[in-house]
């Protein structure tokens, strides 16, 4: 399956959106002049209606059968026999939380080495918090060493404590867990699972932009998310439930159409600027059984959008002000997910943000080719994203950013049949292996109490994460 040129490793990413499952196969090429670039074998997308809502799995038996069919598309394409991915992760209920942890080496005089680090981070994972949460990543910011804070790389330095600022990533277990359990059944092993922020940020932000700093937000069907990058660390996390779906649900209420109606008309004639449509430009929508079509106004679509628009661009700006990097962002901001390709919407975060710097961001680096053309839009970016996290790293200063003493979720199911397709490896660079343990006791997901309106979002933002896509504004 490889030729010279073409790294070993094949990867599979599999993003589990509240809207779709898509599969993305691939392997990293290097040209003549060491240019990296992504060979995309294989890709599979199932539409998903009824499973995930928020980025959180609520119906396992949908998922576990849109993912079947998104990997079996993938495995076709590609040829391969498909047994281990790296998987996304999102939902309303994931918080960023700031910590600091340290470690007293035995001997000052021997040097630091990534051992080290990885002890410390370790140590971090095992850091109290509440039963229902669970830690999904650890990730330093500044590094100490002895009396000497603000290391951006320890190791080589001497010294006998060595410490970090953390931000500690944490999620729902249970959501956490009917993800794993999603995987299990379907025979699928996995690797790294990752927000899918981070895994966007992968595929779409340049190096340049990292150091320089900018705010990754990926605004996808349940959730917004965002990741603020600052001297190529990792800085500061959040996730809004307000995203994609919201603006379908606006335009449903708003034109009194149904659901599927709204979701084309988005899509189809969706803009952030309702000057582009005039006052007599309409298009028919068709109505129920035995009732006559009805007409509903562009511009009016494109006014719900706008406002909904605007009102996540606020709480970005809310956010990155929250966050202390408010004015240090020279990068600026970069949009993905699916509604970054609404007509407009960079214009509506520049005017409410007064960030001048705003872009869509598209995969890069991929390798010319049909498929590579399938995945080219920002709506794929956490899925090309989760493919080129098993050559790179978010972090250059750890070895892993999941949890290597975690145990995946254990479940009964039946072998998977023989098939002549050949298999491949994909040894992660993030992460270490895994080993098995008992199944544990499934709790019930607590239901959590709901935001009423946009602006008590923004009045309780230091409050964990709650809301409602349908909720008026």
């Amino acid at each position: 399956m490889t030729t010279t040129g073409m790294d070993e490793k094949i990867v599979v990413g599999l993003d589990i959106g509240s809207t779709k499952v898509c599969a993305v196969a691939g392997r990293l090429i290097r040209n003549n002049k060491e240019q990296e670039t992504l060979e995309v074998l294989g890709v599979g997308e199932t539409a998903l209606t009824d499973g995930v809502a928020k980025g959180s799995v609520v119906n396992v038996n949908n998922t576990v059968n849109a993912i079947r069919r998104a990997v079996a598309e993938a495995s076709n394409q590609s040829n391969l026999n498909i047994h281990l991915v790296n998987v996304s992760f999102s939902g309303s209920h994931v918080t960023s939380v700031k910590s600091s942890g340290s470690i007293t080496r035995s001997s000052a005089g021997d040097e630091i080495q990534i051992e080290d680090i990885d002890h410390l981070i370790n140590d971090m994972y095992r850091t109290s918090i509440p039963a229902d949460k669970e830690i999904i990543h650890v990730l330093p910011m500044d590094f100490m060493v002895d009396t000497e804070s603000n290391v951006n790389q320890p190791v080589g330095r001497n010294g006998v404590k060595l410490g970090a600022d953390f931000q500690l990533i944490t999620a729902q277990a249970n959501a956490a867990r009917n993800i794993r359990k999603c995987i299990t059944r379907n025979n699928l092993a996995q690797d790294t699972m990752m927000l899918s922020a981070l895994a966007s940020g992968l595929a779409v932000l340049t190096d340049e932009e990292k150091y320089a700093g900018v705010a990754l937000v990926d605004i996808g069907g349940g959730t917004t998310e965002m990741a603020i990058y600052y001297r190529n660390v990792l800085r500061h996390v959040a996730v809004f439930p307000w995203a994609g779906n919201s603006l379908t649900s606006d335009i449903q209420a708003g034109c009194k159409i149904l659901p599927n109606q709204a979701e084309q008309l988005k899509k189809r004639f969706g803009s952030a600027n309702p000057a582009e449509y005039n006052l007599n430009e309409v298009v028919a929508v068709p109505g129920l059984s035995n009732r006559k079509p009805k007409d509903v106004l562009l511009k009016n679509v494109a006014v719900i959008i706008e406002d909904r628009l605007r009102e996540i661009a606020a709480l970005v700006q809310a956010e990155i002000i929250r966050s202390g990097y408010d004015g240090k962002l020279l990068g600026g901001i970069v949009l993905t997910g699916g509604s970054a390709l609404i007509p407009g919407v960079e214009h509506i975060f520049t005017r409410v943000t007064g960030v001048e710097e705003v872009r869509v961001g598209f995969p890069e680096h991929l390798e010319p080719n049909g498929r590579a053309d399938l995945v080219g839009d920002p709506a794929y970016a956490t899925a090309v994203g989760l493919v080129w996290a098993g050559y790179k790293t978010i972090d250059n200063r750890i070895s892993f950013i999941s949890d290597p003493n975690k145990a995946a979720y254990n479940e009964e199911y039946p072998p998977a049949p023989a098939s002549p397709r050949p298999s491949y490896s994909h040894p992660s660079s993030n992460v270490r292996d895994k080993a098995p343990e008992k199944k544990p006791i499934e709790k019930q997901p607590e239901k959590e109490p709901e935001e009423s309106t946009v602006m008590r979002w923004l009045r309780k933002l230091t409050q964990p994460i709650r809301g409602n896509e349908t909720d008026p504004y």
